[in-house]
């Protein structure tokens, strides 16, 4: 069985995405998908970065708290249904990540509303630390997310713009699948157009 270990942080919407993708490939292909916590917060610390982003990212690390407390406390699918509940929620529904979205999202998955206390809890921010650098030390410098390990190869990507559907999708995993398993394929790249498609 083929393997995709994806990390997110809730405010990307690339890694949105992505991930949709992957829940798409789940129903086309014999995959097991895992998910993991990274911080654009954490990542973009020390970054000299423009700052409208810099606010941006400004409480970011937050809902990336309760993502860890979720790691830590209950399954991955578990983990997989919340971002799934917040994400349709910031994404599709266009709902700030707040406290009160991310307790929402708690509800929608299922899962202990006391986890929303991991919000403020500063110190969870080593094992998000730890969680982004299994994720992230692999593919190398100057990248961000998606972050996506398939078969143990990892790579930054695949940044898409809109979710490839049903066959489409597993087509796209089946290429995924194909160049990683060559140890020195690194990069296929094209600059990108076109706006953001959630649908």
């Amino acid at each position: 069985m083929a393997t995709a270990d994806l990390w997110f942080d809730p405010l990307c919407p690339f890694a949105w995405i992505t991930s949709r993708w992957i829940r798409e490939v789940e129903q086309v292909r014999d995959i097991e998908v895992q998910w993991h916590v990274m911080s654009l917060a954490y990542l973009n610390k020390d970054k000299d970065i423009p700052q409208d982003y810099r606010d941006l990212l400004s409480g970011a690390e937050r809902p990336v708290r309760v993502a860890i407390k979720i790691a830590q406390e209950h399954d991955n699918a578990q983990l997989g249904e919340w971002y799934t509940a917040i994400g349709t929620r910031h994404h599709n529904n266009g709902e700030e990540l707040t406290r009160e979205t991310a307790a929402a999202a708690l509800a929608d998955a299922g899962l202990p509303a006391g986890l929303i206390d991991a919000w403020d809890d500063e110190s969870l921010d080593a094992a998000v630390a730890a969680s982004h650098h299994e994720g992230m030390d692999p593919v190398g410098d100057e990248v961000g997310t998606p972050t996506i390990h398939i078969n143990g190869s990892a790579f930054f990507g695949p940044v898409l713009s809109k979710i490839p559907r049903g066959e489409e999708a597993g087509e796209l995993w089946d290429g995924a699948v194909a160049v990683a398993k060559f140890p020195y394929f690194y990069e296929l790249k094209r600059s990108r157009t076109g706006d953001l498609d959630f649908s």
